[in-house]
């Protein structure tokens, strides 16, 4: 399948790119006829530091950052995103005056935990949630919940893509959106005109990557 891929050049900054592979994907909620795969913006330094520049373009220096809650493997992203907003003059009310980074955990459950040891970061924190992808929103609206739940309150949510604008009355942040991928589609699984068309599936896939069928 990679050998379909083509990419998909950002409008706001020609150094990031998605690459794009069309076929038959099911994520956790839906099953989507475009699979975005950001796995070089996420381990390569030099585009993981456009892909923060870029999104820390989309903050004012009004908005207070204590913490960024990274999801996707985005910890590299996370890294420079931190060190961008503090270059901007995005305040931090942690007593160090810097950003902290953290990743959620899963249980055996599938439910996002955070251990006692980083409840800290999340604890009347003001929290940046940042993904690489959002499609339905419900793994967003999930993990905007987990937040919350440990105290932390949520100030926005970057994504490398998003296909959706805001979630629960919280503004998505991202570089691309549905209308840089025109041809990109989303369907309820029960809905799925490749699945009624006995097309089989070709992986799952989630923002970590893919697995083939």
């Amino acid at each position: 399948m990679e050998s379909r891929a083509v990419k998909i050049y950002a409008p706001i900054n020609n150094k990031i790119a998605l690459k794009i592979i069309p076929g038959h994907f099911a994520t956790s909620y839906s099953h989507i006829n475009l699979y975005i795969d950001m796995t070089s913006m996420k381990t390569r330094q030099s585009e993981a530091a456009e892909v923060a520049k870029a999104l820390a373009e989309q903050y004012v220096n009004e908005v207070v950052v204590d913490t960024i809650v990274c999801m996707d493997g985005c910890e590299v992203i996370g890294g420079f995103l931190a060190q961008e907003l503090s270059k901007a003059g995005i305040l931090s009310m942690n007593a160090h005056k810097t950003i902290y980074i953290i990743s959620p955990e899963f249980n055996t459950n599938g439910q996002m935990i955070f251990r006692e040891n980083i409840q800290p970061a999340v604890l009347g924190k003001n929290i940046l949630l940042l993904v690489a992808s959002v499609t339905t929103g419900n793994t967003v609206r999930k993990s905007l919940e987990c937040i919350q739940y440990y105290g932390g309150k949520v100030q926005g949510v970057s994504a490398i893509f998003s296909a959706v604008k805001d979630i629960d009355n919280v503004k998505v942040n991202s570089i691309f959106r549905a209308k840089d991928l025109p041809e990109y589609k989303n369907y309820n699984i029960n809905e799925c005109p490749f699945c009624k068309a006995n097309q089989k599936i070709e992986a799952i896939v989630n923002g970590y990557g893919y697995v083939k069928l």
